[in-house]
């Protein structure tokens, strides 16, 4: 059976819901943020209708909807947060709550999962990297991913007819969507299919392969294009990667040095972009856990996510 697995990282927890070798789904999430589930006290900050705003004993600003017709200015509510903080390209949407008699809670799987000290290997490094180019190589095409404020756009490239592109294309496509976490609007541009009868193969293929993983979809129009909405969380993969890529490859860079075995002094080479992200005690904690001295140096021909990890003598 599907199980889902739980790594704390440093500065990161990652989740995968693992079958056999094979990785069905992926999240991360970061320290200090406000995550969907999550029960937070706020104060009533302004209210207008049923919608307003609210300010945790933090000072954090959180969107609020749902509130109950006498719940006033400067009330401190009970609420769950069902959407974390958004950042998107030129602007930043707050996270948003609504009281919690509104909210009934799922499963969290960050609690809910196994605990591991680590992923079996490769599992996460294969989503992390597909995550960090976008794409994703199937037998005869490619997806590419784009993220965008409005939606995030999946075009579909190939040489095979566009009939067989289509459908060659079902299998990964619905793999990526869980892999990459993705939710809110998302926009597949299918090659153009001339007849209703091949649109509609693609959609049954879709339903098939889409079946379990709740959302909303369109049928393919004439241009070929799909668009699927599903519940919006949290950040996608794809998403930290567009807005914070040297956050994410700075965390992967801790993980290489913590993953790394040895006697001696654990070497850290990494692109000068990234050494100004590594925060003393994140540093200070892999040091800790590894039981080793932490050297970084800098190469700024290395690639921002190509960060490596070796053993060195103490000499």
């Amino acid at each position: 059976m599907p199980e889902w697995l739980v790594e704390e990282g440093v500065g990161e927890t990652r989740a995968i819901l693992l079958d056999g070798d094979t990785v069905l789904a992926a999240k991360c999430r970061w320290p200090g943020e406000l995550y969907a589930g999550q029960a937070i006290a706020a104060k009533l900050s302004a209210k207008r209708g049923t919608r307003g705003s609210a300010t945790t004993p933090e000072g954090r600003e959180v969107l609020v909807d749902k509130l109950p017709r006498d719940a006033s200015e400067g009330a401190t509510i009970d609420f769950v947060v069902t959407r974390a903080a958004m950042t998107e390209r030129g602007r930043y949407k707050l996270p948003a709550a609504r009281p919690a008699a509104a909210v009934t809670t799922g499963e969290d799987v960050f609690e809910s999962g196994k605990r591991v000290r680590r992923f079996p290997a490769g599992t996460w490094e294969e989503v992390w990297h597909a995550a960090s180019s976008g794409e994703i190589a199937f037998d005869g095409g490619s997806l590419l991913f784009a993220v965008t404020p409005a939606m995030t756009l999946v075009d579909i490239d190939g040489a095979l007819d566009p009939r067989t592109l289509a459908l060659a294309a079902v299998g990964p496509l619905a793999e990526a969507l869980r892999q990459f976490d993705l939710g809110g609007s998302i926009g597949v541009d299918f090659p153009t299919l001339e007849t209703k009868a091949d649109r509609k193969v693609v959609d049954t293929a879709l339903e098939e392969a889409l079946a379990g993983w709740p959302h909303e979809r369109t049928a393919m129009n004439g241009f070929g294009f799909v668009q699927i909405v599903a519940r919006l969380e949290a950040p996608s993969l794809l998403h930290r990667f567009a807005t914070s890529r040297t956050g994410m490859a700075v965390r992967m860079a801790l993980r290489r040095a913590e993953m790394v075995e040895g006697a001696g002094v654990t070497l850290l080479t990494v692109h000068p972009a990234l050494k100004a992200k590594l925060k003393p005690d994140w540093i200070t904690e892999v040091q800790r856990r590894t039981g080793r001295p932490l050297q970084i140096e800098t190469d700024p021909a290395l690639a921002i996510e190509a960060a490596t990890a070796q053993i060195v003598s103490h000499e």
